[in-house]
């Protein structure tokens, strides 16, 4: 989804907007989600963009393409491309590889992260970026306990109850590395919505507050880092992957300096899996 926004915000406001936190998924909670976003700037259509969600009882994958569309599209034409996968072990969801691909114009970016155990074992950007002084250098200590942007991108919700609820959301802090930058997002719960897709799920979503925090990979005096730090409206709406306790982002609002940026789904169609009986 990162292509849907516009110059520096491409790679800054939509992968800290969508990412989310993602904690344990039970292994017997299998599900896939099938979904498709168009992505506004006011009343403007400037991108498009599909999402699938496969969470089994021992594999998950997620895929996402996306690319720019309308008024941005006659500006000049971009898109991209992103998948993260791994293991489900002891009820989680355990992230092993991580890709992302953006193209726009002349310029082409290929990030690769490999993790462990919630540890980065190896990253690279193509073609490598250059050498900004005053970036804040990435040590092996931000490689700890992080996730990749697209599995950062779930939310799962523990206990037994309605998984659609404040505590959703409430009192979430997650580290993501997206193989630039390490920086952490804080979800609050904001309200109840209800949504309904053209095709696929209509029902409540939970609406959660997004704070975003830089730890490092950025040159602290960029505008669009200062600006996406300092905002307190940005959101995620949520809503359930049937037959787990997964919730994924349906609508998705960020503020920028030239109107409010919306990425929502017009289709979102998930479904129960059976499970392996061997």
């Amino acid at each position: 989804m990162g292509v849907f926004g516009i110059s520096s915000f491409r790679k800054v406001a939509i992968p800290a907007a969508i990412g989310a936190v993602m904690l344990a998924v039970p292994a017997a909670a299998q599900g896939r989600l099938e979904a498709e976003y168009d992505a506004y700037l006011g009343a403007l259509v400037i991108g498009k963009g599909a999402w699938v969600v496969d969470i089994g009882d021992d594999q998950f994958s997620a895929t996402v393409g996306a690319g720019t569309a309308g008024v941005l599209k006659s500006l000049g034409s971009g898109n991209g491309t992103g998948a993260s996968n791994g293991r489900v072990a002891s009820g989680k969801l355990i992230p092993a590889n991580y890709l992302s691909t953006i193209n726009y114009g002349p310029k082409n970016e290929t990030i690769r992260i490999t993790l462990s155990g919630g540890d980065v074992k190896d990253s690279s950007i193509e073609p490598l970026p250059p050498v900004t002084p005053d970036r804040i250098i990435v040590t092996d200590a931000h490689r700890h306990n992080v996730l990749d942007p697209m599995t950062g991108s779930l939310l799962r919700v523990g206990g037994t109850g309605d998984p659609l609820s404040p505590e959703a959301c409430n009192n979430r802090t997650v580290s993501i590395f997206d193989g630039r930058m390490r920086y952490n997002l804080r979800l609050e719960f904001k309200r109840m919505e209800q949504v309904k897709a053209a095709k696929g799920y209509q029902g409540p979503a939970v609406a959660c507050g997004v704070y975003f925090t830089p730890i490092a990979g950025y040159v602290p005096d960029r505008y669009a880092i200062k600006y996406i730090a300092a905002q307190k409206n940005m959101e995620i709406w949520f809503a359930p992957i049937a037959g787990t306790r997964v919730l994924a982002p349906f609508k998705i609002v960020i503020p920028t300096p030239i109107g409010t940026g919306v990425i929502e789904a017009s289709k979102f169609v998930s479904a129960q899996k059976t499970a392996k009986t061997n």
